[in-house]
């Protein structure tokens, strides 16, 4: 830490970096108009950056320039299981290049604290109408997953700085919020005189930003660069976008933050903020709950941003003391905002480059799809999109004993997003208390199951007399874990499954979580609709999306009275009164205080693991070895694909369960397991050769490079091997080019690598040969994994595209020119024909950072190098 500026903070034994003395020293008066993530910015910057770099760098935040890199020092890094995982792999195969280099890999250790919380790994196997479905779906997470469990529990004995919370507790981001984050820091300095500065962390997750709610900057991240904060890199970065988002009004009655959030998310989409640092303010932000406000933060990459602020005032502290947080902790919260001039009123005079202003008033019952979360979709307008039709016809089926056109085969309570709400948790609960009295029942082809992201949500909903009915309903608790959102949704049962296969059946899922792109949820689920927890509740009701769920009656009382939506909708005072009486502070201790009991481990006998050879779930990454090690030469490159805009990261590298049919799956069988115990994608991405053939394996892509007799497009994991001309799955195509040593490129629309921040989306193109990425435009987190595996992003410039260039996928490609931040390089288009055409097209390596992580062959392969060299020179 530095010395400049260092002051004791009043009324309590610690110290603090006054910002604002900092700032004015070099602008005297700009303090008051920075805002709320400038200031976080330059107190780090204050803190932590070298003394002879600190100015010109507060000078680009002071001034709103973006034409220096600087650097940013996350307080501490937070993991799921599945990146979390493979970035301790990463690590664990660098201490093995490192000693077979002569290094000592014991050395190679995360030097910021680190927290890897297992949630991702639970599949619903067993659904919420079932007995003990928790404890059987946590038998088959266990089995299923020995080997990464195994070198999990290693990591805790070998790695200095790492915790691990593990399976069954709950979701990373919801423990983050309620427990982890103490919103102010207060550690010692290298004399042990301890320091308050503001928590911030980065996650292996694009949802890290739910915590942004209360005031902390944390940003979503791929494993790679997680990896970079771990080891004691800064992230370096440029000023971002920071664009005031002005709330005014007050909801209406009856609708829910998840109403609320959708609405939002349409909004932001629309207005353009791909990447932007937002700060929600105004009347209408600060009349929202901290659960509410987690809920909006929570969906920031569904919107595209980066980050989505919320400043520190009384909501805050009184959700710190609501969560159990120590009476001092809280304390320390407000003087030290109050002091360093991060409470909202002090805020005031913020100047935002941009304001946008939203209406809560205006904000009705919505869902979301279907195929994407920003595509708001009003309950009021199902008929007339398309979606509450024919249900007449719906009806004659399921009284012919079939499952009706649009049967909703899968309605989950899950997410972070709608389940660290209370409100949203409770409002379920009423509804369906409400539905048992009437005598209503679920569907029997809804597979329902409730997995909130807190053990805290069982014992209030107890309390309330309200978890028993829900369990009534099928919605007993089947996990604490992600689930349904990420893809998890586990087996149907196989007569619907079956009926679904014969008869074509268009089904779905509606879910409560924040993602529901095509192919995500589950293989038989062809759409799904993203919706607050008493609508999902509902929908298990109603059994169809053909019904309209605000006219049509989803019943009748005993006196022969119809029933509808209205009937059963929980008023806001009843939702009030039930989370003002039944959630409480020792809930919250009663669960986290022995949760966080971390005791003491025992070293690992050997600072290097023992890899298993037949493991299907890790193995020693290849990432120090043959092409991987160096820049490559992006020359001679053949199109692995052509694809359209608004491919996701689930189109690059899945994530939900393996089909035996799949390529992964045919290798899993000759490795010797049973089909049932494939898992999912995600689960085994410790290990490259079974997570390199879920590369581009999404059975909902669109390369347009496989078309038919008509010259349509034929969805599906395709490829055409060239020059041949062979249509092949996409696998086959990898290995045929692998085996050729060829290299690839792949060309791309708009909005490229959107969706989950999962580094695989990366290393699977790069493990298949694929040297570069030429697109439109690329999301901030997934152009950062490609330089991290050592692919160079390009983007056209605009007006240009594959569309444009008449591209077909016979082309070979060459780039020429000297990669720098921004830089004009030319993409060499050689035609079949003979022809060639140069296009200007523009270098994605941001900054000088990510030019020397490509050079490298990528981060990784710098670690290594950086590693060495440090250790020669000592």
């Amino acid at each position: 830490m530095n010395t400049d500026y260092r002051k004791p903070l009043p009324g309590t034994g610690l110290d603090y970096f006054d910002t604002r003395e900092a700032v004015e020293a070099i602008r005297p008066g700009a303090y008051d108009t920075l805002t709320y993530t400038a200031r976080v910015l330059a107190e780090q910057l204050v803190r932590r950056c070298e003394p002879g770099l600190r100015d010109a760098a507060l000078e680009q935040i002071i001034d709103g320039k973006r034409d220096l890199d600087f650097p940013w020092y996350p307080a501490r890094v937070v993991c799921h299981d599945i990146l979390g995982q493979t970035a301790l792999v990463d690590l664990a195969g660098l201490r093995d290049a490192i000693a077979e280099r002569g290094g000592d890999p014991a050395k190679v250790n995360p030097v910021v604290p680190t927290q890897l919380i297992v949630d991702h790994s639970l599949a619903v196997e067993h659904a919420g109408f079932e007995q003990d479905a928790f404890d059987k779906n946590r038998a088959v997470e266990d089995r299923r997953n020995e080997d990464r469990f195994h070198f999990i529990e290693w990591t805790k004995t070998a790695f200095e700085n790492v915790d691990v919370i593990p399976a069954g507790n709950g979701i990373m981001h919801q423990i983050n919020l309620e427990k982890m984050s103490p919103v102010v820091q207060a550690r010692p300095d290298e004399n042990g005189k301890r320091v308050a500065f503001p928590d911030t962390c980065v996650g292996t997750d694009s949802h890290t930003p739910h915590i942004d709610c209360l005031g902390v900057i944390a940003i979503g991240v791929g494993g790679l660069e997680a990896e970079t904060v771990m080891l004691g890199r800064p992230s370096m970065m440029r000023l971002p976008d920071i664009v005031g988002v002005k709330l005014t009004g007050k909801r209406q009655p009856g609708i829910t933050a998840t109403d609320i959030v959708l609405a939002i998310t349409e909004f932001l989409r629309q207005e353009r903020v791909v990447g932007a640092y937002l700060e929600f303010f105004g009347e209408g932000a600060a009349s929202l709950t901290i659960g509410d406000r987690a809920t909006i933060s929570n969906m920031t990459p569904e919107y595209g941003a980066s980050a989505a602020m919320f400043y520190i005032d009384d909501q805050t502290l009184d959700y710190l003391t609501l969560t159990g947080r120590e009476p001092e902790q809280v304390a320390l919260v407000e003087q030290y905002a109050k002091t360093n001039g991060l409470w909202a009123d002090d805020l005031a005079g913020a100047q935002y480059e941009r304001v946008l202003e939203f209406d809560l008033s205006t904000v009705e019952r919505n869902l979301a799809g279907p195929s994407n979360p920003h595509r708001r979709l009003p309950t009021s307008a199902l008929h007339d999109r398309g979606i509450a039709v024919d249900y007449d016809k719906a009806q004659a089926e399921e009284q012919a004993g079939k499952m009706p056109d649009g049967a909703v085969i899968i309605a989950a309570i899950t997410s972070c997003t709608n389940t660290s709400n209370p409100r949203n948790v409770v409002a379920a609960g009423l509804l369906a208390k409400k539905a048992n009295e009437l005598g209503l029942t679920r569907k029997p082809w809804v597979k329902s199951s409730f997995a909130p992201g807190s053990k805290v949500a069982r014992l209030y909903l107890e309390e309330a007399g309200l978890l028993p009915e829900m369990e009534a309903l099928g919605f007993g608790i089947v996990a604490y874990a992600c689930t349904t959102c990420n893809g998890m949704s586990g087996a149907l049962d196989p007569a619907i499954q079956q009926e679904i296969i014969d008869r074509d059946l268009y089904s779905t899922a509606v879910l409560s979580g924040n993602r529901n792109f095509d192919g995500r949820i589950h293989p038989y689920a062809k759409q799904a609709f993203l919706a607050s927890p008493p609508l999902v509740v509902a929908y298990a009701i109603a059994g169809t999306v053909r019904f309209d769920i605000e006219k049509d009656v989803l019943g009748y009382a005993p006196d022969g009275q119809p029933i509808t939506l209205k009937d059963l909708w929980p008023s806001d005072e009843e939702i009030d009164t039930i989370v003002g009486e039944y959630v409480k502070p020792e809930q919250f201790q009663r669960v986290y205080i022995p949760m966080f009991d971390l005791d003491a481990v025992e070293a690992a006998e050997s600072p290097l693991y023992d890899w298993r050879p037949q493991s299907t779930y890790i193995r020693r990454p290849p990432y120090w070895e043959g092409t991987m090690a160096g820049e490559r030469g992006l020359k001679g490159m053949r199109p692995l694909a052509i694809l359209p805009d608004n491919i996701t990261t689930d189109h690059l590298s899945p994530s939900n369960a393996i089909m035996a049919d799949s390529a992964a799956g045919e290798y899993l069988a000759k490795m010797g397991l049973p089909e049932e115990d494939f898992n999912s994608y995600a689960t085994h991405r410790g290990d490259h050769l079974t997570a390199q053939r879920a590369t581009l394996a999404n059975p909902k892509l669109f390369n347009e490079m496989v078309r038919d007799e008509a010259g349509e497009v034929i969805q599906g994991s395709l490829a055409r091997i060239e020059p041949e001309g062979q249509v092949t799955r996409m696998w086959e195509a990898i290995e045929t080019y692998m085996a050729r040593k060829q290299p690839l490129i792949i060309i791309a629309g708009a909005d490229y690598g959107q969706g989950s921040s999962r580094d695989w989306a990366a290393k699977g193109v790069a493990l298949a040969g694929v040297e570069a990425i030429v697109a439109e435009g690329f999301e901030r987190i997934h152009r950062t994994n490609l330089i991290g595996m050592g692919v160079m992003p390009l983007q056209f410039e605009e007006g240009t595209t594959r569309h444009t260039l008449g591209l077909d996928g016979t082309e070979t490609y060459d780039v020429e020119g000297a990669p720098a931040p921004g830089a004009g390089l030319t993409l060499v288009i050689h035609r079949s024909n003979g022809d060639s055409e140069r296009v200007p097209v523009i270098c994605r390596l941001d900054t000088a950072e990510e030019v020397s992580i490509y050079k490298a062959g990528g981060v990784l392969q710098r670690f290594a190098q950086d590693f060495l060299e440090s250790s020669e020179v000592a």
